[in-house]
């Protein structure tokens, strides 16, 4: 059977953002790969670190970016602003499990203990930020440097399964061979809840998916497409760093086009690569249960 074409409703525009600005500043850190184990989980053993990812094209993040910088400001060095441009470090972003920026994820001893997505009124980070200083103050997250509360391991939180601990710090670091032994460890063993079956399949998705960008050249994707409408791993491709550039949707969409305009061994590969990109973000997510949807009218 002769390959069927693939429509695509256009080209993607994959070209890098302007620059943004670099260098510290009171209480503003520029993190990338390179300074993240130092500037943000070592860190984190001593102050609270507030992580906010942006990027140069986000409206929203020019709203909140300048306010977090001020508060980080005023603090005097009671917590520590990180700066995390996703499109220069998708890798991180991915490890974060970010899923629309702006994203804010507060970090304290190297774990997430607060967060929030999008843009909020000065009033409201204000709070946030006060509620975090509370419980960092209160023992509420375990006091920094030691991971405790009141005698309690966890710091009040839930015991987080070492092998999830582990895989997902692995990741973090970028060892993917490391993270994907561990989320492999939690699936093969028995008696784990199905949430954490999740957390693992989506972990080994998000190591997949990363090494997988290792060998990805958008610009040599884009001219085999043009070349070639009907080549699927260019397709796949481009949707992967799509997603590598908090662009889900439209690499959902790309492969849901592919779909719906081929046929045959074309038409499963596609399938079968969104529903790994699915497993990237998990069920719970909105964009997965709609695209879901989407995907099941394009196959029957």
């Amino acid at each position: 059977m002769d390959p069927a074409s693939i429509r695509l409703a256009g080209a993607v525009d994959l070209r890098p953002p302007p620059a943004a600005p670099t260098g510290a500043r009171d209480g503003v850190i520029d993190v990338s790969e390179a300074n993240f184990e130092a500037d943000v989980l070592q860190r984190s053993t001593q102050v609270p670190v507030v992580i906010d990812f942006w990027a140069a094209w986000c409206g929203p993040c020019k709203a909140l970016s300048p306010i977090l910088e001020k508060l980080a400001a005023e603090s005097a060095g009671a917590w520590v602003l990180a700066k995390i441009d996703v499109d220069a470090n998708p890798r991180l972003a991915q490890a974060a499990q970010v899923q629309g920026i702006p994203a804010v994820k507060a970090v304290l001893n190297g774990q997430v203990v607060g967060e929030f997505t999008g843009a909020l009124p000065e009033a409201e980070v204000r709070t946030w930020i006060a509620q975090l200083l509370q419980g960092v103050r209160e023992g509420g997250f375990g006091a920094p440097g030691d991971g405790s509360a009141d005698g309690d391991p966890n710091g009040g939180q839930p015991a987080v399964d070492p092998d999830l601990h582990e895989a997902d710090e692995a990741l973090v670091t970028g060892d993917l061979a490391a993270s994907a032994a561990g989320y492999q460890r939690l699936l093969d063993r028995p008696g784990v809840s199905s949430e954490l079956k999740a957390e693992a399949r989506g972990g080994l998705a998000r190591v997949a998916l990363l090494n997988r960008a290792e060998s990805l050249d958008p610009q040599q994707l884009q001219d085999l497409l043009r070349a070639d409408p009907t080549n699927v791993a260019a397709v796949t491709g481009l949707a992967d760093v799509l997603m590598l550039s908090d662009r889900a949707a439209e690499a959902f969409a790309m492969l849901l086009e592919a779909v719906r305009g081929s046929e045959g061994e074309t038409r499963d590969q596609a399938r079968t690569h969104l529903l790994g990109l699915f497993e990237v973000l998990g069920d719970a997510d909105p964009l997965v249960a709609r695209s879901r949807r989407d995907l099941a009218s394009a196959l029957f």
